[in-house]
């Protein structure tokens, strides 16, 4: 019996911006390179200008390009304001943001959980890296996070000999040319537990928020996997929609 199939309509703009994004992907476009000018571009492709441009648009929303007026369009790279401001939400009850100052407690290799198996898409048996650190704001251990890699994609970062840099998402792309593009995150209300109170100096007990991150790359693959325990006496989730 035959069945009526309905023709899937993509726009131009989302034709020409998976175009885009695939030299991007390919490492065609480097970050930090300005790519071909909005008239050339539109050239090559055969559309007009304002497609083009349409297109770039959307991929500089999905934070892959950045547009410079009347300098052109630069492929995203991952600059510490740039990583603090967009992935990092715990700000001061006053809003303010600061740069939170980190303390690596654990980086190791081992074998991947259940949960960081299926978060990370990995196969059976794999390994991961596993890092553990404190984020101090104003001085007072304000979060505690727990992230995970896969060993496979990152091979070599639990040896790296210099002290991790505050921000990760900058050494992911520039050492393993692994970018991240955008985050996922749920959010959920926990009582602190022992390890909360060493960390932390919370009493056991204490309400605090967890934020459990997939942070992904262009393709939408899973890059990270990144669960943070908040204290929220002095601190809250800031999230700009």
């Amino acid at each position: 019996m035959n069945q009526d199939v309905t023709p899937t309509f993509r726009p131009l703009y989302q034709q020409i911006k998976e175009a885009l994004l695939a030299r991007v992907v390919s490492g065609e476009w480097s970050p930090g390179s300005f790519i071909p000018s909005e008239s050339a571009l539109s050239n090559q492709y055969g559309v007009s200008v304002g497609t083009l441009r349409k297109a770039l648009d959307a991929l500089a929303q999905e934070n892959v390009l950045i547009r410079y007026q009347g300098k052109g369009t630069v492929v995203a790279t991952h600059d510490s304001d740039r990583s603090l401001f967009q992935f990092f939400c715990l700000v001061g009850l006053d809003g303010k943001r600061s740069l939170p100052i980190s303390r690596v407690l654990i980086r190791e290799r081992r074998a991947a959980t259940t949960e960081e198996t299926e978060a990370l898409a990995l196969g059976t048996s794999e390994d991961v890296i596993h890092i553990r650190r404190i984020r101090e704001l104003d001085e007072r251990p304000a979060l505690l996070e727990d992230l995970v890699v896969s060993a496979r994609n990152f091979a070599g970062l639990e040896e790296q000999p210099s002290p991790l840099p505050n921000t990760l998402y900058h050494l992911y792309q520039q050492r393993f040319g692994r970018s991240v593009a955008h985050a996922e995150e749920r959010i959920f209300a926990v009582a602190a537990d022992d390890k909360d109170k060493g960390c932390l100096g919370v009493e056991t007990g204490t309400p605090l928020l967890e934020i459990r991150r997939i942070a992904k790359d262009l393709q939408g693959n899973p890059l990270e996997y990144r669960i943070s325990r908040c204290e929220t006496h002095s601190h809250c989730y800031l999230n700009e929609l």
